[in-house]
């Protein structure tokens, strides 16, 4: 069996180019996140996917390696509010769309928004990055048709 062949090459690959040990879990996890193409993830729909598929992890557990993977730069962690996150696999630069009725989250290329007149930043610090979530609400009549 080739290399490219086996089914956790693509995640192992991922863990060790982030200097991150390739658990059994974190395997497990990266797998489910990253064979799709882009994603955005809770915490809570990881877990739910990993139990779906037989994978024994705790929640806890998924919250403490989205973050590491977020720390090591594999994931983008978008914060819509005080209790919900999402996880992005898409760690280029992009935005969203965020329907607040079904917590649908959707790309927006980067090219597509223009900013301007962004402020000084404070002495001593550098911008990093501009995290911009457009919040939508769906009208009546989108409403009426689902």
């Amino acid at each position: 069996m080739s290399t490219a062949a086996r089914p956790y090459t693509n995640a192992l690959n991922r863990l060790k180019d982030a200097n991150l040990r390739p658990t059994r879990q974190r395997l497990a996890l990266a797998r489910l996140m990253f064979e799709d193409g882009h994603r955005h993830l809770t915490a809570e729909q990881l877990h739910s996917e990993a139990m779906s598929n037989s994978i024994k992890v705790s929640l806890a557990t998924v919250y403490n390696t989205l973050h590491q993977f977020t720390d090591a730069g594999l994931l983008h962690e978008i914060v819509i509010d005080s209790g919900r996150s999402y996880f992005d696999t898409n760690t280029a630069p992009h935005y969203h769309f965020y329907c607040e009725e079904d917590g649908m989250l959707s790309d927006i290329p980067a090219d597509a928004v223009q900013i301007e007149g962004i402020p000084s930043v404070p002495s001593g610090t550098q911008l990093q990055s501009v995290d911009l979530v457009f919040r939508l609400k769906r009208d009546s009549v989108a409403r009426d048709a689902a």
